[in-house]
């Protein structure tokens, strides 16, 4: 145990940052790691490489998963918001170099070859355009002269121009989705609200008719017509699966589920573990997302009110994506399970945001919220 009379950096950072969050997505990284096992072995097998390939590398992406996650999480404001800055321009800069020396998978052409690792610029400009876009929102309502909105609308517009030149429309959705979330939270006027959703109708119908492969999936899912072999496969799998699974490393029908260990790895958990281990990961999903807006409604500090509501909602919004696909409630989108599916860049991207959201949820001396306030107790807090 860490005393509470140890000054330390590591002691400080024990004693301040949020336990329950901290636990929460160690929980989440664990079970990953159980799902790969019981995944990725049959697509290893198919491809030709050890069965166990996809779980080394995915115990290989941890180490330093796990090492931004803790390095972020120490960060005070300052600091957190630097590192997201510079990671956005990091970015994005990844991004326009994925349009020339970038690789072509499936039609789409959004990963830069590193040798032994591909990179998904994509997943690593989401979290820190999110803290970006919140400082530039909370500098407007600080200072009404900074034209905030207009810069965050400004860089809304490259993102999605990046996004949707690869073309990615999951992504392209999920940030849309995020942005909008927080700019209402920011108190923009209705009339913006009603411009912005015209804007985002008008693009999605644009995107349906400009492209085929969006056009492809969305008529699958209306008409049940067409090459549905994955998602019928998963929702195979989800029912085999029952209440309680057929057990670990029974499963029959993800051996014929091209994505098993990736974007449909949901559907692994039902059929070798059951519903009721599902639920419990929804679960696990929902706490996090929960507790992350409970402390943003606990905090004076606008930016980091909007900040941490942004990064939990881009965390949650993620995993309803993922998850609704594998329950064939959604059309396809190609998007992770965070900290579950397999795939480094999503792993990693994914450790830097929630550690900042570990970084920005620590208690400050100057924070609204005090340690013995609990942030689950809004009568509490009130009270405070």
């Amino acid at each position: 145990m860490i005393s509470r009379a140890n000054r330390g950096t590591l002691a400080e950072w024990w004693w301040t940052v949020d336990r329950w969050l901290l636990f929460s997505i160690i929980a989440l990284i664990s079970g990953g790691l159980v799902l790969s096992l019981a995944a990725s072995p049959p697509v290893a097998e198919r491809i030709g490489v050890g069965n166990f390939h996809f779980v080394q590398r995915h115990v290989i992406f941890l180490i330093p998963a796990l090492l931004i996650l803790f390095g972020v999480s120490l960060l005070n404001l300052k600091q957190a918001r630097r590192a997201a800055f510079a990671m956005f321009l990091a970015a994005v800069a990844a991004l326009i170099l994925t349009m020339f020396i970038g690789f072509e998978v499936k039609g789409a052409r959004r990963w830069i070859s590193l040798g032994v690792f591909s990179l998904q610029a994509s997943e690593f400009a989401k979290p820190a355009f999110v803290v970006v876009c919140a400082w530039l929102f909370a500098e407007q309502a600080r200072k009404p002269g900074v034209p905030g909105n207009l810069m965050a609308i400004i860089l809304l517009a490259i993102m999605l121009a990046l996004l949707m030149v690869q073309p990615d429309l999951g992504q392209s959705v999920l940030v849309v989705g995020v942005w909008a979330a927080m700019f209402f939270m920011a108190g923009i006027p209705w009339i913006w609200i009603i411009g912005l959703a015209g804007l985002a109708v008008v693009g999605l119908f644009g995107a349906y008719f400009s492209f085929s492969h969006v056009s492809g999936r969305i008529d699958r899912f209306i008409t049940g017509a067409g090459d549905t072999f994955q998602v019928d496969t998963g929702r195979e799998a989800i029912i085999r699966g029952g209440w309680l699974g057929q057990g670990p490393g029974e499963g029959t029908v993800k051996r014929v589920l091209p994505d098993s260990h990736t974007d449909f790895i949901f559907a692994v958990a039902a059929e070798e573990f059951g519903i009721l281990i599902c639920l419990a990961l929804l679960g696990i999903f929902a706490f996090i997302v929960v507790r992350g807006l409970l402390h943003a409604l606990s905090e004076r500090d606008e930016f980091v009110k909007l900040a941490v509501s942004g990064l939990v909602l881009l965390f949650g919004m993620q995993s309803i994506i993922n998850m609704a696909v594998n329950l064939q409630l959604m059309p396809a989108k190609g998007m992770t399970l965070p900290f579950i599916s397999y795939g480094g860049s999503s792993l990693i991207a994914m450790a830097f945001g929630m550690g900042l959201v570990l970084a920005l949820t620590r208690n400050r001396p100057d924070a609204l919220r005090h340690r013995d306030v609990e942030v689950g107790s809004l009568t509490r807090f009130a009270g405070a």
